[in-house]
């Protein structure tokens, strides 16, 4: 039996490698990786541990991350859940944080659960992965911002020792 669980939603991969990194983290034995767009009639009784990751696309977590938590509220909630959003906004300071991130504020305010621990880290941009369209609407919000627009370019924002302080504090 899995002690841990770490849920994800993810659009282009970078909150499932961050999964993955918090599950080294926390030992591969111990740890369950599960696709939240994937699991049905899953039991979270059975975790002492629940994280739950999701990405942010033009500005919205995925609709089945609130379909997810409307299902399985009371055990989040009486499991003491942690949740960690990415996007790409974190990748400034004061945006890296639940006070700073309008989109964990957000998320408060919609979701019937509030996790016991937050993470806000910056995710990664891959132009050359994304479609036409993707590719122009990302780059225009990217120049809006003061980010990269070399559409050929990939860059990680993730800082990897923030994700690992994170993992610390939510498996004490």
């Amino acid at each position: 039996m899995k002690s841990t669980i770490i849920l994800y939603s993810t659009q282009e991969g970078q909150t499932y490698k961050i999964a993955q990194f918090m599950a080294e983290q926390i030992g591969n034995d111990s740890c369950e990786l599960a696709d939240l767009h994937q699991v049905e009639d899953l039991d979270l009784s059975s975790y002492c541990n629940i994280i739950i990751g999701a990405s942010i696309r033009y500005g919205h977590f995925n609709k089945k991350l609130y379909q997810f938590i409307d299902q399985h509220k009371v055990d989040l909630i009486s499991a003491g859940a942690s949740f960690y959003s990415v996007n790409l906004t974190a990748r400034k300071p004061g945006k890296d944080t639940p006070e700073g991130s309008v989109y964990i504020q957000k998320f408060l305010k919609r979701s019937p659960w509030q996790p016991k621990h937050i993470g806000v880290f910056a995710g990664g941009l891959y132009y050359p992965r994304y479609s036409w369209f993707d590719r122009v609407m990302i780059r225009f919000i990217m120049s809006m911002t003061g980010g990269e627009t070399d559409t050929s370019k990939e860059v990680e924002y993730t800082d990897w020792e923030k994700v690992a302080l994170f993992v610390k504090k939510v498996t004490k």
